[in-house]
């Protein structure tokens, strides 16, 4: 690599920003501007109209895919705008050094050098962009530190047309229409738009006398600088006026027809320079996304009466376009022909052309005629207008499950949020407790019911509404509404349907339909077809040719899809694919193309925007859902970009999209073709994750268009003053990273493909992609501390790990550098594009330096500051440079922090404000970078701030009740008037919506990260007992660093969570506990079980969801077992108890003030203990527990309260059996059951908790507040049909995805409601039953019994049905399946035969086990209903027996 020199950039403030040269090297003066833009440097670069400009990229990654080798054709060049780079100087944050792009020729830094242009880089160009902002534009320079200074330039003191244009006539083409094209600086691409239409373009220089030629119509250029230099042009403008001929000018040539027709023009502040400037056509709705490129405006107020504005800038109300009243004259300030930019208006070229032959019609009249004659068929709103609806019902998406999870609780949240602006009455069915959205204040009305048409028939039935909002709650909703409007329910009660009408969403969800409606409008998707069976399947696939990709239509997250190289592989997946669908799609594979999506909105006066493009990192093959994605896209050239862009627009308005949509591409990666994957016409998990990405929030402004708004008649939420029609400009990239926790299923495949198996996400944001890479793999919570410097993963057979790609490819990627693979073997193995790997190699690069250091104090500062910029946490620094052990690694990054700061090596804080620094943010959505030189925000250091830890990455026992917990926590902060902090990371949530706190952080929660926002923000006080494990893990560390925790204190919680320190504590008090012990050795283990005997219970130390606990039952697996846990906790040795089968687990969740009890709240898990806490079923108030049981419970609790002195939440399970009462654990935070208890109760314990950790004072609840006279259950929501091959049995460590809750007047209706509402149906007549060992035998005989009165016809298992006929019950008996003969189950199971499996497993023969595990998998892969469990099974049973679903009835959450 070449070495780069000190370069500097100096403002005539005297301002110095340092950087490095990577062009041309000679020092440079001229004005500084910025672009916004985030693609299309090559064209910019030649653009004329940047003559004399030092120009500024704010999107910091620029050169990312090189520069196109140009080719001349008929006088033009094919990529670029001009001959040459115009700029004078280039000013940039990040380079890329090494290019990725089939068309690339060279790097930006060899063209630059060609054309003897400079380029400095590492400038913190957002602090460049706000002060250019602030001050007006300014003169500046580059200048190398020990080289020779030159003087400023102002670029307006001389005439940079006269540089920039021709000085001949020259003639291109040899159309029908001549065009006499005035040069001020042409771009090519109007040269080139302008040939396209069938004409003759004769160009002449600026002060030609063009009069004097034979011509049809004239052309005024785009050009640089003051238009005052141009009065020879003018002079020829106002001679050829005294004809008719038409005029059409852009840019400077709108400048120039105005002075022409009298008016004025003048200086503006700094200039618009972007790709995302809004215009409206005035008198209209009409608005155009445009690209723009001019520091100089026309003057309205100077218009004379002939003349009219033709648009205007909608941001801050800039002329951008006039238009004379009866003559063909007219002219754009933006750049309609786009080069590069969006080509949203290059339709006025053809008005141009129009006007040829039209002489009596208004030029906005022909602009409407021309934007329809586009369209192949005119979309009519239906829709709702503008104060019309008055209740809306809004479905939600139930519990979370994977592929539909948290970002449903946000975009309904959003939208409920929208309607109450409006004030809307609105309904909100959705049976999940634990959401934000389900809270008191948000909706008018929550029903907890299913979200399955019978249930929505019944609500509106009684609620009535207007209106209804299908695209807020996932697949579930969509699914659910499509089938009530064919069932003619909504026309029934003459409901609206808001936003998208049902016909598009129908259209968009069956692929033939939806491919039929992409060919009319001559867009390219993928060859497939739809089939009903297999026979047609094997046929399409043989017609297509291998390989193919199978998917069942209408289904979520790819679910029932897979990859077949063969007619064998096809049959198994085809199986399981009609098993979810009628209609299963056979199509051809495109694995190794690239994926790319956009989010689009559209509103009913057809403006659409693309909101945010995305790149996967992974290539197509792996479900979206599954794969690492960037944001915005880093590997597109502008046409590409714009190109998809253009296409997604087009799409959206042929099928009629009302609201946000988003579109998914496959992109060649050696070409620009490309196909349509699909459109999801709703919001969807990437709808979540660009409005995080963008701040633009999307459910927000599709709820208002829904209810007939249009998007120029909103405004930016973030800017407030600025329009929502707009697109956003990104100063920064965000990098998406799925969260899976395979580890908790028995026999999943790790293997990832185009089926979702993640069970959430992380979102890091940061300026370099080395940054955004390592800080997510940080915040997976996988245990890596980034792309480099984890503990080694070792592959055997690395090739076939690197094209098989698993949860774990990304990191087996490093070993790959590390083993001495090139970057292109690779890509090779991988498909990753090159650019991504050549990022990841430059970190590999750099742990390489750092372990060649050889002491903090001999480590280069620069290194120091570029291993910070590409991400490296002083964890990492610390491991590669000072070599320690893990013991001193804690202690040793503390002195790595004190140094890295007195080296002045500091974090800054960025704001996102949507557009890029061009508008000042109202809000305060940050992170933190050490890419910049100055931070956004000014602290008062008031102390007024109290900071809540947010939960991260949703996964398996930490979901979103805990963001719950935490958005009340931040509503009770705000109301008793303080400021509102939160730090979070996960795109999904309602807490990281930067409208629900003063200040949100969208960064890690590591220790050195929280420090920093600490040190920043110096708060009155820290929570950490709303957000699960995460922050509760950080307490001790916080604490050793004086930072103020509220509430429980840190050496409290630690006596807590240690569990020695918890049991000596219970001893003392003299609390009954399992016996168990810590051991370190083998021997000592085998002593303690031989002492206590089996089961045991094997966990090691800190842990949420039970992470590698499990229960032993002989010593064959405890020795398997105990090779896994040693790896788990690093100093903590494992923890052996005794495992007591056969007991009841009951548990409180309560809040205390210092050490005594406020609230309190006692739940019983339907289950016997052995199943996770957060598995089972639990109800409130318990149901079946002796009253001297609940009293000791009290008691307990009380005692351990105060022993602890606890202030604020905490939650403790016991073990009852008979009226023994044990304690299993205690957290001193919020459980996954408080949203649960608190919305049955209606007493929100978070903000009792919260205020007391304020030290506000609270008032104890009435005795008579506990007396409920009905009751709630919540039941577990499980995603096993996501997960092949994982046994779908529950045990001791946690395998839900999510959960419901429901509330009745009794305990049938109420685990009706809520198993109905986890997917559980009704069985209609088979049931079969393989009932286990014979204690759970002997407790489904009752329900058995009651099945058989009640009509059911049962099959049972050979065992089970020799028992039951014993106990007198008829029953038809099956062969296991893997005996021969006429009724073997698993058969029986592939033809769903059955309504309900009931398959209760036991510990025993290998054959029995295997037997147990394919009936149970049977079951979830042919979608048939299946309970594990002999305390759950007979409860549903009971319950289906003595009510049926016409007998539940339809309560609202307020009516109980």
């Amino acid at each position: 690599m070449q070495t780069h020199k000190p370069f500097h950039l100096v403002l005539e403030d005297g301002t110095v920003f340092k950087g490095k040269s990577f062009g041309f090297e000679k020092p440079v003066a001229g004005e500084v501007v910025f672009n916004t833009a985030m693609v299309g440097y090559p064209e910019s670069l030649t653009d004329p109209s940047y003559a004399g400009q030092l120009l500024a990229i704010t999107f910091p990654l620029v050169g990312n895919y090189g520069v196109p080798g140009d080719v001349i054709q008929n006088q033009l060049s094919t990529f670029y705008e001009s001959e040459k780079i115009q700029v004078t100087g280039l000013i940039i944050s990040d380079f890329s050094f090494q290019y990725s792009h089939w068309n690339a020729a060279k790097s930006l830094s060899e063209w630059l050098i060609e054309n003897e242009v400079p380029g400095i880089y590492g400038i913190d160009t957002r602090e460049l962009t706000k002060m250019v902002r602030e001050k007006g534009t300014m003169k500046g320079k580059l200048v190398f530190p020990d080289g020779d200074d030159i003087d400023f330039i102002n670029p307006d003191d001389e005439n940079q047309v006269a540089k920039v244009s021709c000085t001949e006539v020259i003639t291109y083409g040899n159309g029908k229409n001549k065009v006499v094209m005035v040069d001020c600086g042409v771009k090519q691409n109007i040269i080139r738009c302008l040939l396209k239409r069938n004409t003759t373009v004769i160009r002449v220089p600026w002060d030609y006398d063009f009069n004097q030629l034979d011509y049809d119509a004239l052309f005024i250029s785009n050009g640089p600088g003051d238009p005052a230099y141009c009065d020879v042009t003018v002079s020829n403008i106002r001679t050829a006026m005294q004809t008719d001929k038409p005029i059409f000018g852009i840019c400077m040539g709108n400048q120039l027809l105005s002075i022409a027709g009298g008016a004025k023009t003048y200086k503006l502040k700094y200039g618009h320079r972007s790709h995302n400037q809004p215009v409206q056509l005035c008198g209209t709705q009409r608005a155009f996304i445009t690209t723009q490129n001019h520091g100089f405006a026309v003057d309205n107020n100077t218009l004379s009466a002939d003349w009219e504005p033709l648009f205007i800038n909608m941001n801050d109300g800039t002329n951008e376009g006039i238009r004379h009243k009866t003559k063909p004259w007219f002219s754009a300030q933006f750049h309609p022909e786009a080069a590069s930019g969006p080509t949203d208006t290059e339709f006025l070229f053809d008005v141009f052309i129009k006007t040829l032959a039209e002489n009596n019609k208004s030029i906005p009249q022909l602009i409407e005629e021309e934007m329809d004659a586009r369209l192949v068929r005119k979309q009519e709103y239906q829709g709702a207008e503008k104060g019309t609806i008055n209740k809306v019902l809004v479905l939600g998406s139930g519990a979370l499950k994977i592929g539909e999870a948290g970002e449903f609780d946000y975009s309904g949240s959003q939208a409920l949020k929208a309607l109450k602006e409006e004030g809307i009455q609105t309904v909100l069915i959705n049976p999940n407790i634990a959401t934000v959205q389900t809270s008191e204040g948000i909706a008018d009305k929550v029903y907890f019911l299913p979200v399955t048409p019978d249930f929505v028939e019944r609500v509106i039935e009684k609620e009535r509404p207007d209106g209804v909002f299908l695209s807020f709650g996932g697949q579930t909703a969509l699914n659910c509404g499509v089938a009530l409007y064919k069932a003619g329910i909504f026309e029934k009660y003459n409901i609206k349907v808001l936003g998208t009408p049902v016909q598009s969403i129908i259209d968009t969800e069956d692929r033939e339909i939806f491919n039929s409606k992409l060919a009319e409008i001559d867009v390219k998707y993928i060859k497939s077809e739809a089939v009903t069976n297999f026979a047609a399947a094997k046929r399409a696939a043989n017609e297509l040719g291998y390989p193919v990709i199978v998917r069942a239509a209408y289904a979520l997250g790819g679910l029932g899809s897979g990859f077949c190289d063969n007619d064998e592989e096809l049959k198994t997946i085809t199986d399981k694919a009609f098993a979810y669908s009628p209609q299963v799609l056979v199509e051809k594979s495109l694995k190794g193309w690239k994926e790319i999506e956009y989010e689009v909105v559209r509103d009913r006066y057809d403006n659409c925007i693309t909101v945010c493009n995305m790149e996967n990192f992974d290539p197509l093959g792996i479900h979206t859902g599954e794969s690492i994605v960037v944001a915005p896209s880093q590997t597109l050239s502008n046409n590409e970009y714009h190109k998809l862009r253009e296409l997604a627009i087009r799409i959206i308005r042929h099928i009629g999209i009302v609201g946000e949509c988003n579109v998914q591409y496959a992109l060649d990666p050696y070409s620009e073709d490309y196909r349509v994957i699909e459109v999801n016409a709703r919001l969807s998990r990437s709808s979540a994750l660009a409005s995080k990405a963008t701040g633009y929030p999307l459910a927000f402004v599709a709820a208002k268009l829904g209810l007939g708004y249009g998007l120029p008649e909103l405004k930016n939420s973030v800017t407030k003053d600025t329009s929502a029609f707009f697109e956003p400009a990104l100063d920064y990239i965000v990098c998406k990273i799925p969260r899976w926790d395979l580890g908790k299923f028995q026999g999943v495949s790790r293997q990832l493909g185009s089926s979702m198996k993640s069970v959430g996400e992380i979102m890091s944001i940061g300026r370099t992609f080395e940054e955004v890479i390592q800080k997510g793999l940080r915040m997976i919570g996988l245990g890596m501390h980034g792309f480099v410097a984890n503990k080694d993963l070792y592959a055997e057979n690395l090739e076939k790990e690197l094209s098989e790609p698993t949860d774990k490819r990304v990191f087996l990627i490093a070993q790959a550098l590390e083993s001495g693979y090139s970057v292109e073997k690779i890509h090779e193995l991988t498909k990753i594009d090159l650019w991504f790997l050549h990022k990841l190699a430059r970190i590999k690069e750099i742990e390489k330096q750092l372990q060649a250091a050889k002491s903090l104090e001999t480590l280069a500062d620069e290194l120091l500051k570029d291993a910070k910029v590409a991400g490296f946490s002083d964890f990492q620094i610390t491991r590669l440079v000072t070599k320690c052990s893990n013991d001193e690694l804690d202690d040793q990054i503390k002195i790595t922090r004190a140094h890295r700061k007195s080296r002045g090596i500091l974090p800054v804080v960025k704001q996102i404000d949507t557009l890029a620094a061009e508008y000042p943010a109202q809000t305060n959505y940050l992170y933190l970078t050490y890419s910049g030189v100055a931070g956004d925000m000014k602290y008062l250091g008031d102390h007024r701030s109290v900071v809540v830890l947010g939960s991260g990455a949703y996964r398996i026992g930490s979901s979103v009740e805990f963001d719950w917990c935490g958005v009340n926590a931040l509503m009770t902060i705000r109301k008793e008037g303080l400021r509102s902090v939160m730090i979070n990371y996960n795109p999904e949530t309602v807490s990281t919506d930067y409208d629900m706190c003063d200040r949100l952080y969208f960064d890690e929660l590591s220790f050195e990260r929280v420090m920093d926002i600490m040190e920043l923000e110096n708060p009155m006080g820290t929570i950490v007992s709303t957000g699960g494990q995460i922050p509760n893990n950080l307490a001790l560390k916080l604490a050793a660093e004086n930072v103020n925790i509220l509430g429980t204190q840190a050496k409290d919680i630690d006596r807590a969570e240690d569990r020695h320190k918890f049991s000596s504590m219970l001893d003392e008090l003299g609390i009954d506990q399992p016996r168990w012990k810590e051991l370190t050795t083998f021997e000592d283990v085998h002593e303690f079980v031989e002492r206590i005997g089996f089961p045991v219970l094997v966990r090691p130390s800190y842990v949420l969801s039970g992470a590698a606990m499990n229960v032993c039952h002989d010593a064959s697996q405890l020795e398997n077992f105990l090779k896994l846990a040693t790896e788990v906790s690093k100093k903590h040795p494992v923890v052996i108890s005794e495992f007591i089968e056969r007991c009841k687990e009951i548990e409180i969740d309560a809040v205390a003030k210092d050490g005594e009890i406020l609230l309190y709240a006692i739940s019983e898990h339907v289950e016997f203990a052995g199943v996770h806490s957060g598995d089972a079923t639990t109800q409130f108030p318990p149901q079946k527990i002796y009253v001297e049981t609940i009293r000791r419970i009290k008691n307990i609790a009380r005692e351990i309260a105060k022993s602890l002195n606890i202030s604020g939440p905490f939650n403790i399970q016991f073990l009852a059996k008979d009226n023994y009462i044990k304690v299993i654990e205690c957290n001193l935070r919020s459980s996954r059951s408080f949203p649960f208890v608190s919305k049955v109760l209606k007493i929100n314990f978070i903000e009792l908790a919260t205020k007391v950790m304020l030290g506000i004072p609270v008032e104890k609840p009435e005795k008579s507040a506990f007396d409920l006279d009905y009751v709630g259950i919540k039941a577990s929501q499980f995603s096993f049909h996501r997960l092949q091959l994982a046994d779908p049995v529950l045990g001791v460590d946690m395998a839900s995805t999510g959960e419901v809750g429901c509330i009745g007047d009794d305990f049938s209706e109420a685990i009706l409601k809520s198993l109905l509402s986890v997917g559980f149906r009704i069985p209609q007549k088979n049931i079969l039953i393989s009932s286990g060992e014979p204690k759970s035998k002997v407790e489904l005989l009752d329900a058995c019994k009651t099945m058989a009165n009640k009509g059911f016809k049962l099959y049972a298992t050979r065992g089970t049905s020799r028992f039951l006929a014993e106990n007198g019950i008829e029953s038809i008996a099956v062969q296991w399946p893997d005996e021969e003969g006429e009724l073997n189950v698993k058969q029986m199971i592939s033809q769903k035969a059955f309504d309900l499996v009931i398959n209760i497993p036991k510990n025993t023969t290998k054959r029995e086990l295997a037997n147990d595990y394919t009936i149970r998998r049977g079951a979830i892969d042919f979608n048939i209903p299946l309970l594990t469990n002999a305390r759950l099974a007979s409860a549903f049973i009971t319950a289906i027996c003595t009510k049926s679903v016409e007998d539940i009835q339809i309560k609202s959450w307020d009516e109980y």
